[in-house]
Parts: structure tokens; C-alpha cells; sequence
């Protein structure tokens, strides 16, 4: 009646052990490191990095306490862990005056961190500490304004070449076109050439005005611009990606759980938590980008131009990827607004990697036509980054190329190909940005948080399990072992997914202790009905069981969809505190109901006659 059958009891022992296993990384808490990551996104940090950095610093006598070499996609990222903050701060002015020797042009991210000091053999199986939020590790926040202003000169730069292309599709003879402020204005000779532009713009470009602007000099005026919700289109999408970028280009760099959100409907919010290094912080945000296509000039007196050092009226010098000088156009055919995905591939034909765009629909247009035009010649792809362009590829175009599926092929490896598309999917900005407000939250902050954290659930479970044992007596001693269980399996679990604890998170793992020992009391309560009514021990035990499992059940499944929903429509603080709240009322069902039964199992299972049970005074009514 109340034995387990061994699998049972080796569930409970197997689930034990993992608790523990995964908790234990929680406290050793963390040591300070320096990080290097890549400035640019030409730049590689690979393997040999990690070897010339440990050589760098065993030269100069510098100890650690580990080196890692992790890689996220095509970015690799060093990290150096030490004993103290003053060798973590040696260690990182003599890495940065290695790498960087020129401090205004740094091909390489120096940044302070702090990583976890569990040993090898606990990450070496994957257990790895839960990751803190800022209030409980420091770091550095920012609050971003996004330039809307910005976006919608871009977009009505773009706009500017689609109407000349449509006009010229059209046979529309143009004077001229240019964007004036936020409005684009185009020229006509005649009035009849003006009328017949209007009927072809509105008909092609439904998401702008376009008005009659009057005759002056002999010129007939069309000015051109965006409706209102064309308008709040473009600021939404510009947040959205800013957002996108944000998310990969800080992702990229390595920091653990970066928090990035929008704020209001121009602003973004960018958390680092274990960042303790503002200008670097800084700096990761300045990794931004922003991803133009433009013609390259490669004409004999271009070329010769170029050779003696001179830059002709409307080209300008970039450097590829290999350092060689390039002139290209400074008219800009498309920017990374009209580019929709970029991924790497292969030429069905030759087997030679590729890199595959998909443009918007009016990317694609513009396409066609500009590779019509210009089979033969060089299109280079230019990635802006603190404000310097490099040519990222300069592919030739070959054919025409409809319908916005582009693929550039070349002498690039498969490597570089994935390293080419993620940049093109993920380097560019919609809209400029700059920081308002910053932040700085101190470690010795974040770990006074954590103590008056740990502080007060640790005296809520003190409380809990004197009144459990002083009430209940051996069955107390059972409830308190099996909540200690549950926050063993509560630790583990947001430890293995990798969650992010906050403030609001111990909140929850304290309201989590409450709970879970609700479900044990109704337990006991229940055993001492049943032993009120004249069953026996054995029995009582089991209909106690039995008979609570359905209201704690019931009072489990109506707390979880409170948490759910949380979950699903909270955001920020609100977000994590669901998230171990779900966590903790699943666990603390477990720990409660096989938990407990199997203490109870393996204590009283085997007595066969058993008279009495320490469950507390057990009052029985007077006849």
C-alpha cells in the first residue's frame, strides 16, 4: 500500500542528484575577466587568438585562473578570467595596447566582464550558473532615441530613384528630381508632362501625395510626399530593425542575456548585464551598422585616377576586404532597407559558395533595371561601421537579375560566405540613434541585492520549517526536506535553461516556498482526517495522499494560469517573475506529492504493524 516500486525511488534519487549537480554552480559565484571580441566586422577572433593572448600574458607574468575561446556563428569571442580586479584591469590595458596599437582605428573589443568561477569538471557536463539580471550582477544600461528624422530622409532618398525609375518606365519626360527636406520635388517642361507624371505616381506609389507645386522659370513642379500612415509605417519598421540589429550585433559579442526593448514609440532600452566597462559598453553599440550598394567607377581614367592618388568630382575611395582601393559612385542604388534576408549557399552549377539576397519589392525593381543597364560591371556592397565604409564584396554583374532573388559568387570560401551574409543580414541600421541616458550598476551593488535576496528567503524557510516540525513533528521533517527538494529542482531548472533571476525572480522563488508548503499541509491535514475517522496508520497515510492530490491539483492548475498569462502578455521585471513562478509551481508539485510519499514510503512502508504515526496531535472529536 504505501511502497514504492524501485523505479520510482530511483526517479526521485536521479532527480536528486541533478538538482544538486546544477545548483551548485549558483555558488561559486563569479570572477573578474576581460573579453575580446572583434571591432570590425572584417576582423576574425579564432582559436590562435586565444594561444596569443595566454602567451602574452605568461610573458609579462600575469596569472589567470582560465582562458576560453567560444564561438557564436562566424564570431568568435576570448574571454580570460582572473583572481583580482587589479590584474583583471592589468591584464586588460596590456591586451588592449597589444592588439590595438593604433587607439583611433581598434580592430579588436577590450572589454572588463565577469565570468562564472565553477570549476571545469561542473561546465565541462553543461552545468553552468543561472544567468543575473542587471540589479543583481551590475552592468550598464542605456536608453536609446532613435532618429526618426533619420529614417524618413532615407526613406525618401529611396523613394527619389523610384519615381525617376517609374517615370522612365512610363516614357515620362524629367527635368529633374531631388528630395527638398522631408518631400521630394521633381521638375517638368511642360505642364503636360507634370499631369502625366501624377497619374503614373499615384497609380505606382500609392503611399504618397503627390500635388501640382506651380510654374516657375519655365518649369512646371511636382512635389511628392509620404501619408500619415505611410509615415508611422516607416518609424515602426525603423525601430524594429534597429532593434533586430541591436539583438545580433550585441548577441554576436557575447554578453550573457542582453535586455534590449523599446521604450515609448522613438526609444530602446539596452541592458548589459556583468559589463562594468561604460566606454566599452559604448563601443559595442557603436559596432552598428549601416549597408549601402553603390556602382564601382573602373574606367582607364578612374583607374588612373586612383593610381595617383586623386579622387575625381562624384566617386569616393574605399578599401575592400583586402585592403585594395576601390572609386565608387556616391549615388546610392539601394540601402539595407530594401533587403529582406541574406543567406549562404552554393551555385547549383559550379558547387562554389554564394551568398543569396532577397529584396523587398521595390528593392527588386530597382535591381532589374540597374543590372540591365550595367552587365559588365562591378557593384560593390559597402558596410558603414563608426562611420567608416569598407567594401564588404564587389561582385561583377553578369545578366540581368528580376525578381529580387540575387546571388553574389566570387573567390570567397564557405566561411567567408556565412560570414558575408550574416553581416549583410544584421549589419544595418534603418535610422541613426544616440544614448540619452546611461547607466552604471555596481557588482558590490547587485551582490548586496542578491545577500538581502538569499537573506530573506533563507529566514522564510527557516520559519517554515520550525512551524512544519514543531506542528507536524517526523511528518514536518518530511515537508521541510521535501521543500528544501523543490527549490534544489527550482535552482536546477532555471539553471539549465539558462533563465535570467531578478529581483522579482527571488521574489517568486519566495512566494514558491509558500506555495509548496501549502500542498504539504493539506497533505497532513488530510492523513489526520482520515485518522480522526478510525483508519489505520497504513490506510490514513494512503487516503491522505490520494485524497489531497486532486485540491492541490486544482489550487496548482488556477495559480499556473494566472503565471501563464503573466508569461504571455508581461514584459521585463513582470516576465521573470512569471517564469520561475511556472517553474516553481511545477516543481513544487513534484517535490510535494512524490517527493514527500516517497520519504513517507520509505520510512513507514515496510512496517507491517504499524500503530501509530508522528504527525502531530491528532484531535478527535467527543462523543
Amino acid at each position: 500500500m504505501n511502497r514504492y516500486p524501485l523505479w520510482k525511488y530511483l526517479t526521485v534519487a536521479v532527480a536528486l542528484i541533478i538538482g544538486l549537480l546544477y545548483t551548485l554552480p549558483n555558488f561559486f559565484g563569479e570572477s573578474p575577466a576581460v573579453q575580446i571580441a572583434p571591432a570590425k566586422s572584417t576582423v576574425k577572433v579564432d582559436i590562435s587568438m586565444l594561444d596569443r593572448v595566454e602567451g602574452l600574458l605568461r610573458e609579462n607574468g600575469i596569472a589567470t585562473t582560465g582562458a576560453f575561446f567560444e564561438q557564436s556563428g562566424p564570431t568568435g569571442t576570448v574571454r580570460v578570467r582572473f583572481e583580482t580586479t587589479d590584474v583583471q584591469l592589468r591584464a586588460k590595458d596590456l591586451i588592449e595596447r597589444t592588439l590595438n596599437p593604433d587607439p583611433e582605428d581598434p580592430g579588436y573589443t577590450v572589454a572588463l566582464n565577469l565570468l562564472s568561477a565553477s570549476p571545469a569538471w561542473l561546465t565541462s557536463i553543461g552545468a553552468n550558473p543561472m544567468y543575473l539580471g542587471l540589479d543583481l550582477r551590475g552592468g550598464v544600461h542605456f536608453l536609446l532615441q532613435v532618429d526618426m528624422r533619420g529614417a524618413l530622409t532615407g526613406r525618401y532618398d529611396t523613394l527619389a530613384n523610384e519615381v525617376r525609375t517609374v517615370l522612365r518606365e512610363a516614357r515620362v519626360p524629367l527635368a529633374g528630381v531631388e528630395r527638398s527636406d522631408l518631400a521630394i520635388n521633381a521638375t517638368f517642361s511642360t505642364e503636360a508632362d507634370r499631369d502625366a507624371a501624377i497619374s503614373e505616381l499615384r497609380r505606382a506609389m500609392p503611399d504618397m501625395n503627390f500635388t501640382a507645386s506651380g510654374e516657375a522659370g519655365g518649369q512646371y513642379t511636382l512635389r511628392g510626399t509620404l501619408s500619415d500612415m505611410a509615415i508611422t509605417a516607416v518609424q515602426t519598421n525603423a525601430l524594429r530593425q534597429n532593434i533586430t540589429t541591436l539583438h545580433n550585433r550585441i548577441n554576436e559579442l557575447g554578453v550573457a542575456e542582453p535586455v534590449i526593448q523599446q521604450q515609448g514609440s522613438d526609444r530602446i532600452i539596452v541592458q548589459l548585464p556583468g559589463v562594468q566597462d561604460v566606454a566599452k559598453a559604448k563601443e559595442i553599440l557603436g559596432r552598428t551598422a549601416t549597408l549601402e550598394i553603390r556602382m564601382v567607377e573602373d574606367s582607364p581614367s578612374a583607374t588612373a585616377a586612383l593610381a595617383s592618388g586623386t579622387v575625381p568630382f562624384g566617386l569616393e575611395r574605399f578599401n575592400d576586404t583586402d585592403g585594395r582601393p576601390l572609386l565608387l559612385r556616391r549615388q546610392v542604388i539601394l540601402t539595407g532597407e530594401n533587403l529582406q534576408d541574406a543567406q549562404p549557399g552554393r551555385d547549383q552549377q559550379t558547387q562554389q559558395p554564394t551568398v543569396n539576397l532577397t529584396l523587398d519589392s521595390k528593392g527588386a525593381r530597382i535591381f532589374r533595371d540597374v543590372t540591365r543597364d550595367n552587365i559588365g560591371r562591378r557593384m560593390a556592397i559597402v558596410l558603414f561601421e563608426q562611420g567608416k565604409g569598407q567594401v564588404v564584396t564587389a561582385p561583377v554583374i553578369r545578366s540581368e537579375i528580376p525578381g529580387g532573388q540575387v546571388q553574389i559568387s566570387g573567390s570567397m570560401n564557405a566561411q567567408e560566405a556565412a560570414d558575408i551574409a550574416l553581416l549583410l543580414r544584421a549589419g544595418s541600421l534603418a535610422a541613426p540613434m544616440e544614448i540619452i541616458e546611461e547607466r552604471t550598476i555596481g557588482p558590490s551593488l547587485g551582490a548586496e541585492n542578491i545577500k538581502m535576496g538569499f537573506d530573506s528567503t533563507l529566514y522564510g524557510f527557516i520559519a517554515i520549517a520550525v512551524f512544519m516540525i514543531v506542528y507536524y513533528q517526523l511528518f514536518g521533517v518530511f515537508s521541510t526536506l521535501g521543500l528544501l527538494f523543490n527549490v534544489l529542482l527550482l535552482l536546477a531548472t532555471l539553471s539549465m535553461l539558462q533563465a535570467t533571476l531578478t529581483l522579482p525572480g527571488i521574489a517568486a522563488i519566495a512566494l514558491t516556498l509558500g506555495m509548496a508548503i501549502d500542498a504539504n499541509v493539506l497533505i497532513n491535514e488530510r492523513i489526520r482526517e482520515e485518522l480522526r475517522a478510525g483508519h489505520p496508520p497504513q490506510q490514513a497515510i494512503n487516503l491522505g495522499f490520494e485524497r489531497a492530490w486532486g485540491t492541490i491539483l486544482d489550487s496548482n492548475l488556477t495559480t499556473l494560469i494566472v503565471g501563464i498569462a503573466l508569461l504571455a502578455f508581461g514584459t521585463g521585471p513582470v516576465r521573470g517573475f512569471a517564469v520561475v513562478h511556472c517553474i516553481g509551481i511545477l516543481t513544487s508539485m513534484f517535490s510535494s506529492i512524490v517527493g514527500v510519499r516517497a520519504l513517507v514510503n520509505l520510512w513507514y512502508g515496510s512496517r507491517r504493524k504499524l500503530q501509530r504515526i508522528s504527525i502531530g496531535q491528532v484531535w478527535k472529536p467527543k462523543d
